[in-house]
C-alpha cells in the first residue's frame, strides 16, 4: 500500500500521473529492505542454495558460498532465533541496539591489555594466532527481512567467539566441531550441512577423535547451552572465558 505524502497529494490534486523516475524510486525503495539487499523469488533462492551448496562442498573455504547458502536456506531457523532473542532480556537489547563486531568498533589495544583468560584477551589471541579478522564477514544480501538480516549478521560476527569459547582453531577439524555445536544451537541448514559433510576431508585419525570425543561433546554442549545470540559479548570482554562458558552452559573442551 502506498503511503500518501505531499508529492502524492499534489499529483492527486493536479490529476497528473507520477513521473516514471518517481515510480522507479518508489519500487526500488520498496524492494530493497536494507543496503545491499537483493530481492529474490523462492525459485531464485532454491537455485542459489543448490549452487552455493555445491561450491561450498567442493571448497569449504569459500566463505562467500557458505554465506549465500546460510541466507537462502535459513527461512525457518532465522525467525526462530529472532524469537529467542526477543524473549530474552539481553537478546532483546541486542536486537534493539544492533551492535557490530568489527575492527572499527573494537578497541584492540584495550582487549590486548586485558588479563589472560578473559574473553577479550582470548578473542584477540584467537584472531592473531589464526590470522583472521572480524571484517571478513560478508554482509547479508538475500534475506528478505531487515531484522532477520541482522540476526544472521550477528551470528556471523559471533562465530569467531564460538571458536574462542569452544577452544577450537580454524583448521578443518576445528571448523567441523564448531559447526556441530552451531547446528544444534541454531538449526541453520548451512550448519547442519557443514557438520555432516565437513568430515569427509579429514584423515582417519582425526575422524576417530571427532567421532569419539569432539562431536559428542559439541552436541551435548549445544543442547545444554542457552542461545548463543543472547549474550552481549561486547559487554563481557573482562569476564573470564571459563566463567562465561559455565554461564552459557558449554562444557569444558575435552
Amino acid at each position: 500500500r502506498r503511503r500518501p505524502g505531499r508529492a502524492g497529494i499534489g499529483r492527486a490534486a493536479s490529476g497528473g500521473a507520477p513521473a516514471p523516475e518517481e515510480e522507479e524510486e518508489e519500487e526500488e525503495g520498496c524492494s530493497q529492505l536494507y543496503p545491499g539487499h537483493i530481492p529474490t523469488s523462492p525459485l531464485q533462492k532454491a537455485l542459489l542454495a543448490a549452487g552455493s551448496a555445491a561450491m561450498a562442498l567442493c571448497d569449504p573455504y569459500r566463505h562467500d558460498m557458505v554465506a549465500v547458502l546460510g541466507e537462502t536456506t535459513g527461512c525457518l531457523a532465522l525467525p526462530n532465533l529472532r524469537d529467542k532473542m526477543k524473549h530474552h532480556p539481553e537478546g532483546y537489547r541486542i536486537l534493539q541496539e544492533r551492535p557490530r563486531i568489527r575492527l572499527s568498533t573494537l578497541d584492540m589495544a584495550r582487549l590486548r591489555g586485558l588479563p589472560d583468560g578473559t574473553l577479550g584477551r582470548e578473542y584477540v589471541r584467537f584472531l592473531e594466532d589464526n590470522k583472521v579478522s572480524p571484517d571478513t564477514r560478508m554482509p547479508p544480501k538475500f534475506v528478505d527481512d531487515e531484522e532477520l538480516a541482522y540476526v544472521i549478521q550477528r551470528y556471523r560476527e559471533v562465530h569467531d567467539l564460538m571458536h574462542t569459547l569452544l577452544g577450537m582453531p580454524t583448521n578443518m577439524l576445528g571448523e567441523v566441531v564448531v559447526k556441530w555445536f552451531e547446528a544444534v544451537q541454531t538449526g541453520l541448514p548451512m550448519c547442519v550441512l557443514g557438520a555432516a559433510f565437513g568430515p569427509v576431508r579429514l584423515s582417519a585419525r582425526k575422524l576417530q577423535v571427532l567421532a569419539t570425543e569432539l562431536v559428542p561433546w559439541a552436541v551435548r554442549s549445544g543442547r545444554n547451552a542457552s542461545c548463543i545470540l543472547n549474550v552481549y559479548y561486547e559487554q563481557r570482554w573482562e569476564q573470564p572465558v571459563e566463567s562465561l562458558r559455565e554461564e552459557i552452559g558449554i562444557f569444558p573442551p575435552p
